[in-house]
């Protein structure tokens, strides 16, 4: 079976971000992982440090594991659920400017442990 990635980018309207929360965490979680294919889901909020400075026009991440042979009928089905109660909608997110990408694997998960080398002299002294 195939592994996907579906990487959802969004901001909560201003001055709704607990019902965004209590929404994503408590409806749309479980809303998705209820239609089959959606495997697992995991929500990151952006952290004060970035590595670069600049526009950081999204707040929020979420990253759904999809497992299926049948990506398009996956999204066929969200679509045919969307707005009903199986997947209940809010107007606390922001859904004009909602981003979401799917990606699939092209190399096998890598651990640091995995790759660990000693450290060569010299390195970061001057």
């Amino acid at each position: 079976m195939a592994s996907y990635r579906m990487i959802v980018l969004s901001n909560p309207v201003a001055g709704k971000d607990a019902e965004f929360n209590e929404w994503y965490d408590h409806q749309h979680i479980p809303d998705l992982l209820n239609i089959p294919g959606f495997a697992a889901a995991q929500r990151f909020k952006l952290a004060e440090t970035q590595l670069r400075d600049g526009a950081k026009p999204y707040r929020y991440l979420a990253v759904w594991e999809i497992e299926t042979d049948d990506l398009a009928g996956v999204f066929h089905e969200l679509s045919a659920r969307r707005g009903t109660p199986e997947v209940v909608a809010s107007d606390a997110i922001d859904s004009a400017n909602v981003q979401s990408y799917v990606f699939m694997p092209v190399t096998p998960r890598v651990t640091a442990p995995e790759v660990a080398r000693p450290r060569k002299a010299g390195r970061g002294k001057n």
